[in-house]
């Protein structure tokens, strides 16, 4: 339920944009909801693009550039937009060709970049970037990364450099499926004081129930297209996960490590958050 009683008004044309200051000045929009409200609603037009700025104000993060199949030029432009008003702009789905075709075209434009071949994931920053969060950073109880299998860990990875550049601290658990189901208990102990978890893992898909059996956080399952022929490049690990009797578990699509690593790292900053409240009022 929203408990914002300012009115809403849409200011993209000149009659909207009329009807929102004539809200400011008769006092039906307070000059703090309307800046709030317009900085929710900034939309830059680029070539052929129209970069959200407003995302940060609505959602928390600001819009992250997926890269597969856009131009370079597109890419270059998307990015400065961005770091002329965030810290750091995450790009995902972002391959080894495209990374030297973009530095041929930008040179040392950005001074502080981090690209990561296995994740296929580029940050580019105003200021250096850190590969890693430590857990005491903000408060967050840190989200848990497991892969099922080696041949897993670049779904993982991507959620890992998700979670990074959203400032949330991970622990990354490998191998830990269910063929050798001896290894899974020894880490357990590590995964229950964690805010979220991530499991990546194909072929059956059977390692995100198992998890969710040992844990309260929820569990962010991510099915891979690994596996043999009957593996239909993940679908069936998919519907295995869909199927899960576990009820923490929740299943994002294939291969999506990024959607999993955004939405462990929501449940994290929120669950911070409210303890940053908590201390306040106790």
């Amino acid at each position: 339920m929203n408990n914002d009683p300012s009115p809403r008004f849409a200011p993209p044309d000149s009659t909207g944009m009329l009807a929102f200051l004539e809200a400011v000045r008769d006092g039906r929009l307070t000059p703090a909801a309307a800046v709030e409200q317009l900085a929710a609603s900034r939309i830059v037009a680029l070539d052929h693009v129209q970069l959200d700025l407003g995302r940060r104000a609505r959602c928390g993060f600001p819009e992250v550039i997926y890269g597969a199949g856009k131009s370079m030029e597109a890419i270059r432009q998307l990015v400065d937009a961005q770091l002329a008003v965030e810290p750091e702009v995450l790009i995902t789905r972002f391959g080894p060709e495209q990374l030297v075709e973009l530095q041929a075209l930008c040179g040392d434009r950005w001074p502080h970049q981090r690209y990561v071949h296995t994740s296929r994931t580029l940050r580019v920053a105003r200021r250096p970037i850190l590969e890693s969060i430590t857990e005491t950073a903000e408060g967050y109880r840190p989200v848990a990364v497991l892969t099922a299998g080696t041949t897993d860990g670049p779904v993982a990875d991507e959620a890992a450099e998700t979670l990074t550049w959203m400032g949330v601290p991970t622990r990354r658990f490998f191998d830990c499926g269910v063929a050798g189901p001896q290894r899974l208990p020894a880490i357990v102990p590590r995964l229950r004081d964690c805010s979220a978890i991530v499991v990546a893992a194909g072929m059956e898909g059977a390692l995100p129930s198992v998890v969710g059996g040992h844990v309260s956080a929820p569990v962010f399952a991510v099915p891979t297209s690994v596996g043999y022929g009957a593996a239909f490049g993940g679908v069936a690990a998919l519907l295995s996960m869909l199927n899960s009797c576990a009820a923490n578990v929740a299943v994002v699509n294939i291969d999506a490590g990024f959607k999993a690593g955004y939405l462990a790292g929501l449940v994290a900053v929120a669950e911070s958050r409210r303890s940053v409240v908590e201390r306040h009022q106790s």
